[in-house]
């Protein structure tokens, strides 16, 4: 079975956030090795785990968007709108891990915070919605 290109793209990018996800257990091991507490700072804790869940769920939306009746353009954009937001998630989780400025980027947010928030809320839930509904058109009607 030929994968379509938007789905091989999808699957690229759930491969190199899991390639980002073991890269940053490296980082999470050497703090727990040389910290006197035996734990990583939180924020490098998050961003480990956050990139190996987003990195099977990237392979999820990989599934719908081959699956799904909508054009590759469609899909594309609603798969990247929420890769995107993964990845400043981990990208955002990996900064607070490096400065090691918070254990709560919330309790005093730099500008910004809640409106990033805010698009990714909508950019995760209405991406998904878009590649279920080609899912379901596709698939169940």
């Amino acid at each position: 079975m030929a994968l379509g290109a938007d789905t091989r793209a999808v699957l690229l990018a759930a491969g190199l956030i899991f390639l980002a996800a073991l890269l940053l257990g490296v980082w999470k091991y050497r703090g727990m090795a040389t910290s006197p507490d035996g734990l990583a700072h939180p924020y490098v804790d998050t961003a480990h785990r956050a990139a190996l869940l987003y990195s099977f769920a990237t392979l999820l939306i990989a599934v719908f968007v081959e699956l799904s009746d909508w054009s590759q353009t469609v899909d594309l954009v609603a798969a990247f709108a929420l890769i995107f937001f993964f990845v400043g998630a981990i990208a955002g989780y990996a900064v607070h891990g490096y400065r090691q400025d918070t254990d709560n980027q919330f309790r005093d947010p730099i500008r910004g915070t809640h409106a990033f928030m805010w698009a990714l809320i909508v950019a995760e839930i209405g991406g998904f919605t878009v590649l279920l509904a080609g899912f379901v058109s596709a698939q169940i009607l």
